[in-house]
C-alpha cells in the first residue's frame, strides 16, 4: 500500500508542477486549476505567475514530503474559493454550456486531489483556521465521483464529438464512447459504496491510466504548442492518482 500511495502522490505532484510551469510559460491562466482572472484586474501576467507558483511549490513539497499536508489543504481551499468567486457565477448563468461545466468540474477535481493527498499524509500541528479547513478533506472523493458522473453525462450528450477524440486505430468509436460513459458512472457509484470502493477505485484508476497512455499522451505529443492537450493529459493523471488513493483508503478501512 505504501508503494501505491507514493505512486498516487507522485502522479498528483507531477501534475501540479506541470500546471504551475504552464502558468510561467504562457503567462496566462491556461489550466483549469484556477479560472481566468478578469482582464480589468491589473497585473494579469504577474497573478498568473503567482498562482502558478502556488501549484509548483505544492507539487514539489508533495514529492519532498515537506509541509505537504498543510500546503495541500491551503491550495485545495484556495481553488475552492476561486471556484465560488469566479467559476460558479459563470456556471449558473451558462447552464447549457458543456465546456463551462467541464472546466468547473476539473477545478473541483484539482481541489479534491489536494485534499486526498493531504488525507494520505501524517497530521501536523496546526492552528484553528487550518483545522477548520481540514474539514474539507472528505470532499476529495466526492469531487472525483461527481466529475466522473458529469463526464459520463457529457459523453452521452456530445457523443458524436467524444467519438472523434478516440484514436482512429480503435474500431467502433461510438461503442467506446458509450462504454466509457457507463464505466465512469459505475466507477463513481462504486467508489461511494464502502463495500465496492476499493474495487471500483482500482478499476477506475486502471481505466483512466489507459486513457492517459493511448489517448492523452499521443494527442499532447502531436501538438506540443497546444496547452489544452498537455493540461488534459496531466488532469487525467491527477484523476488516476486520486482513484488510487481512494482504493488505498478503502483497503485500509477494511483492515481496521
Amino acid at each position: 500500500m505504501k508503494a501505491l500511495t507514493l505512486t498516487a502522490q507522485s502522479f498528483i505532484a507531477i501534475a501540479l508542477i506541470v500546471f504551475g510551469i504552464q502558468h510561467f510559460i504562457y503567462l496566462e491562466f491556461v489550466t483549469r486549476a484556477f479560472p481566468v482572472i478578469p482582464l480589468w484586474i491589473p497585473g494579469h501576467s504577474l497573478l498568473a505567475c503567482l498562482f502558478g507558483a502556488c501549484l509548483l511549490i505544492t507539487g514539489v513539497c508533495i514529492l519532498l514530503k515537506t509541509k505537504a499536508r498543510l500546503l495541500c489543504i491551503l491550495l485545495g481551499s484556495f481553488i475552492l474559493f476561486m471556484f465560488a468567486l469566479l467559476i460558479l457565477p459563470s456556471l449558473l448563468t451558462n447552464l447549457s454550456n458543456g465546456l463551462i461545466w467541464t472546466n468547473a468540474g476539473k477545478a473541483l477535481v484539482i481541489a479534491g486531489a489536494n485534499f486526498l493527498v493531504a488525507a494520505s499524509l501524517p497530521k501536523e500541528q496546526s492552528g484553528k483556521f487550518v483545522s477548520f479547513l481540514e474539514s474539507l478533506i472528505p470532499l476529495g472523493r466526492y469531487f472525483l465521483c461527481g466529475f466522473f458522473i458529469l463526464a459520463a453525462t457529457l459523453h452521452f450528450i456530445y457523443a458524436a464529438f467524444v467519438a472523434t477524440l478516440i484514436p482512429t486505430w480503435i474500431p467502433a468509436p461510438m461503442f467506446w464512447t458509450y462504454f466509457a460513459g457507463v464505466a465512469l458512472i459505475a466507477g463513481a457509484i462504486g467508489m461511494l459504496i464502502p463495500r465496492t470502493a476499493q474495487l471500483a477505485a482500482t478499476l477506475s484508476a486502471i481505466m483512466v491510466f489507459i486513457w492517459v497512455i493511448i489517448l492523452h499522451i499521443p494527442r499532447a505529443l502531436a501538438d506540443l504548442h497546444n496547452a489544452n492537450e498537455t493540461t488534459a493529459t496531466f488532469e487525467a493523471l491527477t484523476m488516476c492518482g486520486m482513484a488510487i488513493l481512494i482504493a488505498v483508503f478503502a483497503a485500509q478501512k477494511k483492515r481496521n
